[in-house]
This record gives C-alpha cells, sequence and structure tokens, in this order.
C-alpha cells in the first residue's frame, strides 16, 4: 500500500435555477349580457413551465468521462495529465475501523459500490514553486449508487477519526466545508504521515446526476497549505454538465 500512497502522493453546482414569468389576464367584463365575446378572447397570457432538466440517472461510459474530464487547455496556466491504472487500483483493502473505509476507497479514487468506469487526471499550477500536488477522477455510477457513496463519506466524516489501512496510519479526519458545487458534496481532510512527516491531505467529491468527481490536493513542502482551488473544482464540475451526458 505504500507503493500505492507514493504513486498518488507524486501523481497526484448543479442547482438549475428555471424561471417563470406569469402574467395572467385578468377579467374586464363590462356587464354587457350581450355575449359579444370580447371577454373569452382575453385569455391568460401565462406560458406552460418548461420541463426540467433531466439528468442522466445511468452510469456514463469510459467515453464519455474521456469527455468529461478536465483536459489541455480548459484551465489556463495549468498542466493537465493523465494518471495510470497504477495509480487507480480497483481493488479495495479494508480500513481499521471498519467505518473509516469511505476514506481509505477514496484515497485511490475507488468506492463500493464500485464504479462502473473511471478516468483521472493530474493538475499542476503554473507557480513552478507551488508544491501543490492536484489529482482528480471522474466516476462513473448508477445515481442511486453514487448518492449511497456520497452518504458513506458524509457518515464517515462522523464516525470516523483515525484509521490504518495496509502499512499506513491516518489521523485528524475531519469534515472541511463543501463547496457549493453539483448536487451534492463533500469535503475533509486527512493527516498522513510521508517521510516521517505528518502531512495534511485534502479531499472534496462533489455528485452531478449520477457521476462523481473526486479532487485530492496535498502540498509536500507546505503541509499547512493544502486544499482543493476551487477553480479546479468549478471547471471540472462545469465540464462535466456542460456536456450534456
Amino acid at each position: 500500500m505504500k507503493s500505492s500512497v507514493s504513486r498518488a502522493v507524486v501523481a497526484a453546482s448543479v442547482t438549475v435555477a428555471l424561471g417563470l414569468t406569469a402574467a395572467c389576464g385578468g377579467d374586464s367584463g363590462n356587464g354587457d349580457d350581450s355575449g359579444n365575446g370580447r371577454d373569452n378572447d382575453k385569455k391568460s397570457s401565462q406560458k406552460p413551465a418548461p420541463a426540467p432538466v433531466e439528468k442522466k440517472s445511468t452510469a456514463l461510459t469510459a467515453a464519455d468521462l474521456e469527455k468529461a474530464v478536465l483536459a489541455k487547455g480548459d484551465l489556463k496556466g495549468h498542466k493537465i495529465e493523465k494518471l495510470s491504472a497504477a495509480d487507480m487500483p480497483s481493488q479495495t483493502v479494508p480500513a481499521d475501523p471498519a467505518a473509516c473505509q469511505p476514506f481509505a476507497d477514496m484515497f485511490m479514487f475507488a468506492s463500493q459500490p464500485a464504479a462502473k468506469s473511471r478516468v483521472g487526471r493530474t493538475v499542476t499550477g503554473p507557480d513552478e514553486l507551488d508544491a501543490t500536488v492536484i489529482s482528480l477522477a471522474l466516476l462513473a455510477h448508477e445515481q442511486a449508487d453514487a448518492e449511497q457513496v456520497m452518504d458513506d463519506l458524509r457518515t464517515a466524516t462522523k464516525k470516523c477519526t483515525a484509521y490504518e489501512h495496509a502499512d499506513s496510519k491516518y489521523r485528524d479526519v475531519a469534515a472541511l466545508t463543501a463547496p457549493k458545487a453539483g448536487d451534492d458534496a463533500v469535503s475533509y481532510k486527512v493527516v498522513g504521515v510521508i517521510e516521517g512527516q505528518k502531512t495534511p491531505m485534502s479531499f472534496t467529491v462533489v455528485r452531478s446526476g449520477s457521476t462523481l468527481a473526486a479532487f485530492y490536493s496535498i502540498n509536500l513542502l507546505k503541509p499547512e497549505k493544502f486544499g482543493v482551488p476551487t477553480e479546479i473544482v468549478e471547471a471540472q464540475v462545469k465540464k462535466l454538465q456542460d456536456l450534456d451526458l
């Protein structure tokens, strides 16, 4: 597991507002019983409400995810590279205690239930002196499964404070303020020990329809400066939504 952690470290809203303006025509009858039809000609000008946008509830395909994930040119000044399959192992390893399992899984962008398909990227900022490492992944689920993963992560932020996973130990687990993005979002931090140094790691997971967008951030030189940049979260969620998959 230590080799996997090293690889991850080194490599590493949708609310649709529908406005409806209704102007209802009133009765302007003059009391004439002659039935000239004028009142009946004045019909309500209220327009029918537009149909709500339905998000795809079935899992996206691998090809869909490749279209939806951030790519070169999507973030000005940032370098975006693919995460290899070795950096995103699909097999999960039990965590101790079990209440922390959702965190152990998401560390490698895995989940239970397992995603139908996944894609991952690393993002490097324009400042060459910035040691922040950011990685992200899109996980394709059926919507019910995606909602379950989010619920499990949120529950874990309340029940898990420290855990062991394979050969590694993590502590000081705590919920962070989640961004207002997608249909649901969860953020949390985990403190790991890397080369003898306590290093905070930040995670944010956003659900948009049936797809999860997961983000991971760490700064090896300045551990106190950790956190997933809002601009990266917003750019990825927006691209996922705009593709109308």
